[in-house]
């Protein structure tokens, strides 16, 4: 029988910030460039892009700006991400079936341990 359970969820802030970050690097720029177009200190954004810190609608969106990237990229990029980070876990456990259920029907039976392992991909 299959338990589905879902990983520890990842918070908004990190995935965001995590989203920041690889479209800054995809430009070659710093952190430096783009806290100062943005007008927010280097450590400020550094802690952004790290998950450590809550950015306010007003920063993502001076940070965006400085990127060249909309805000709506950036949540549809967010959300892509948050679907692959919700995955879910399979518990897989063996099951046992009875002799009755695994009786041989024909006189080629071969030896059946009665253990069911259920691979998923």
């Amino acid at each position: 029988m299959a338990d589905v359970t879902y990983g520890p969820r990842p918070l908004l802030r990190t995935l965001l910030g995590e989203v920041l970050r690889r479209r800054r690097l995809e430009q070659g720029r710093t952190l430096a460039e783009v806290a100062r177009d943005a007008c927010v200190s280097v450590q400020y954004l550094s802690e952004v892009e790290r998950g450590r810190k809550e950015a306010s609608s007003e920063i993502v969106a001076a940070v965006c700006d400085s990127l060249g990237i909309g805000l709506a990229d950036l949540l549809a990029e967010v959300g892509r991400d948050l679907t692959v980070h919700r995955a879910p876990v399979l518990r897989l456990d063996t099951a046992r079936l009875s002799r009755a259920a695994i009786a041989p029907r024909g006189p080629r039976s071969g030896g059946v341990s009665g253990d069911v392992v259920l691979l998923a991909a």
